[in-house]
């Protein structure tokens, strides 16, 4: 076992892989940014060490320093969370030739995976249905048209690098192809130091749903069921459950069954997320596979109660997993809202500051992870979300209910936040009747200019 886990992140993805360390016996060390100082990551870490500014490109985003920050502590393992290195397949190799283990997948995995055209291709290759479009990058605005043209429209054009929803536009004809190829190149160039696309034809009306595997050295893959992640905008996820609405015990075993055979193509190693569309019908296709663990994690331990971070702990160590297909079973329902710094009365802007006071909701079923505490303030520098309320329940309709009375207690002052619109989601009819798909908050949630276009009454 290890005996010291550098963890290169922050936020509560940090605090969450303390925990877990703590829990294994496992001393800690936290880097942080200048920006980052106050953070609770650096107060309940064994140790830490500053990696330099504000900027993620001058710290977070620094091999360099992470390493130097893991040898000057005698670290001997590095946790990379989310974000920022995780899906790193350099990184990965430099903490190989450092002799410092890197919790996660093999270099090659991530490098594989984190390529959507090379990924899809594995996946087609071992059988799992992909969602029809171009066999790889696209080089050209009329290679594009032409592939497109093999499809009825509307298709996407993505990038093969990154993800949340950077480089990818949707092109309902030939003309707003020609016209946005270049954009989604020049802002996947711009995201993610790559800016090839590739073409996707457009599921429409799907469900987006996510199948979480742990797999050891040992060739032992599991799955934990599905996250149905389907509450999105702009392509980033509001709200995730689990199970998914739209996924029953036969597509569930089908889906999951499907998911081990492509991570066992790839002999996968550690926590991953195969992900896909299910249109109306049931069908589903495979979109992508993140070499991570997930921001919504915390919904699959909630309901099969199986620790996934000290599993990734423990596998990146040389044991084996220790639960078979068999044992994991579905005991709640569970669900996740993303507390955001962001201003929903003016399209969501960024909003960074002063906390004057927090208050977090409790109770039985209900799990916040959050890095932040009143009289903080919150940096600028890096992602709004401040926190993860989860909840769990024995149905769907008690779990909305009980995130409700959670939402209601969550109590933020000094700037905004997206409390209230996930409580207008959560109270929309069609979410609770099921009757939504990817769209749902971009076309019926959310006006253009003006944030929510529904209101939560006013109490009386």
């Amino acid at each position: 076992m290890f005996k010291k886990v550098l963890i290169a992140n922050r936020g509560e993805i940090a605090l969450r892989i303390i925990r877990a360390c703590r829990e294994l016996g496992i001393k800690t060390v936290a880097v942080y940014s200048e920006a980052d100082s106050e953070s609770l990551h650096v107060r309940f870490a064994d140790e830490s060490v500053c990696i330099g500014p504000a900027m993620a490109a001058l710290s977070y985003l620094d091999p360099k320093r992470i390493i130097s920050a893991a040898e000057v502590t005698n670290a001997d393992a590095i946790h990379p969370g989310y974000g920022f290195l995780a899906e790193n397949a350099g990184f990965a190799e430099i903490c190989e030739s450092c002799d410092i283990t890197f919790i996660g997948p093999t270099p090659d995995m991530i490098r594989n995976m984190g390529d959507k055209g090379v990924a899809k291709q594995v996946m087609r290759d071992a059988g799992l249905p992909v969602i029809p479009g171009s066999d790889g990058v696209v080089g050209s605005v009329d290679e594009a048209a032409a592939i497109a043209a093999q499809f009825e429209y509307p298709v996407l054009v993505k990038a093969v690098a990154g993800g949340g929803g950077k480089g990818m536009r949707l092109c309902r004809d030939e003309a707003e192809l020609r016209k946005v190829f270049g954009m989604a190149q020049a802002e996947a160039k711009a995201a993610f130091g790559n800016g090839d696309c590739y073409i996707e034809k457009v599921i429409m009306n799907p469900h987006h749903v996510e199948i979480q595997l742990m797999g050891d050295k040992y060739g032992n893959i599991i799955h934990l069921g599905e996250r149905d992640c389907t509450v999105q905008r702009r392509h980033q996820k509001l709200i995730e459950e689990t199970p998914s609405p739209v996924v029953d015990s036969e597509l569930r075993t089908i889906m999951g069954n499907t998911a081990v055979r492509g991570a066992s193509v790839i002999n996968y190693l550690g926590a991953g997320t195969m992900e896909f569309l299910v249109d109306r019908d049931g069908n589903f296709y495979f979109m992508e596979m993140n070499t991570r663990i997930q921001v919504e994690h915390p919904i699959t331990e909630e309901a099969t109660e199986i620790d996934i971070v000290q599993e990734q702990i423990l596998i990146a160590a040389g044991e084996k997993l220790r639960y078979r297909q068999e044992d994991v079973i579905m005991k709640w329902y569970s669900m996740e809202c993303r507390i955001n710094a962001e201003d929903p009365e003016n399209g969501f802007r960024p909003a960074p500051g002063h906390i004057s006071s927090l208050y977090v909701p409790g109770g039985p079923g209900v799990r916040v992870e959050t890095a932040v505490y009143g009289d903080y303030t919150i940096p600028p520098y890096y992602d709004s979300m401040i926190a993860k309320l989860i909840v769990k329940d024995r149905d769907r309709n008690k779990v909305i209910r009980k995130m409700l009375g959670a939402l209601e207690e969550f109590v933020v002052e000094g700037i905004p936040t997206t409390v209230e619109f996930q409580k207008t989601i959560l109270q929309h009819p069609d979410f609770v009747s099921n009757n939504f798909d990817t769209s749902f908050v971009d076309k019926r949630m959310v006006e253009k200019k003006q944030g929510p276009a529904i209101k939560i009454e006013e109490k009386k």
